[in-house]
């Protein structure tokens, strides 16, 4: 299988790339709601459905196969720590928006995670070069404590919404808040801006 060349993060780039009152780790520290599912891999289903021209069902073996891109990204957690310089494998957001084709009026995403875990998007933020679905970190497949078999990554926002265990999304004409921002955090989480919690 052939890699597209790496995508780097924007962010990245910055001259100073840790957010206001965040603090540098190496390590990556592992936090989730509750226990880590216990996924059937062979009956693990990747779906895209809503306001697209066409939905979508793939499994594991399917979506694996999809067109890969790395992406050079940093972390930045709500609950305060940043690790810089992650590298992601995985599959792009643009490539789910080429099978499926949203439709002109399709505003938000929702993404669905196993254990009823969602996070809701901007189809701007979903949409950034820099944002994909993950299978591999650092060259090692995800762990199951980090999201595994996938986990979507969006750099330029909170970590939390990275949803774990990524089985699918929406496409959707209205905002619908996800399991955390039901919860009390911001509904985007722009770490720039310290957007960790609603008001």
């Amino acid at each position: 299988m052939d890699t597209v060349a790496t995508v780097i993060s924007p962010d990245t780039r910055r001259t100073d790339r840790v957010p206001p009152n965040q603090t540098v780790t190496e390590r990556w520290p592992v936090l989730h709601y509750g226990s880590i599912p216990r996924l059937d891999l062979t009956k693990w289903r990747f779906t895209v459905s809503g306001l697209v021209e066409k939905e979508l069902s793939l499994d594991l073996e399917g979506f694996s196969a999809l067109p890969r891109v790395k992406v050079l990204s940093d972390i930045h957690c709500v609950t305060t720590w940043s690790k810089l310089d992650n590298l992601w494998e995985g599959v792009s957001t643009g490539t789910i928006r080429d099978l499926v084709s949203p439709l002109a009026e399709a505003r938000f995403v929702i993404v669905q995670g196993a254990a009823g875990f969602t996070t809701n998007l901007p189809v701007e933020d979903f949409f950034r070069l820099d944002v994909l679905f993950a299978l591999k970190h650092d060259g090692v497949p995800l762990t199951p404590d980090h999201g595994a078999p996938v986990r979507l990554v969006v750099p330029g926002l909170y970590f939390w919404k990275s949803a774990k265990w990524a089985t699918g999304l929406e496409f959707t004409r209205d905002d619908r808040p996800g399991f955390w921002e039901s919860a009390g955090y911001h509904n985007r989480g722009d770490p720039w801006k310290e957007e960790r919690y609603s008001d």
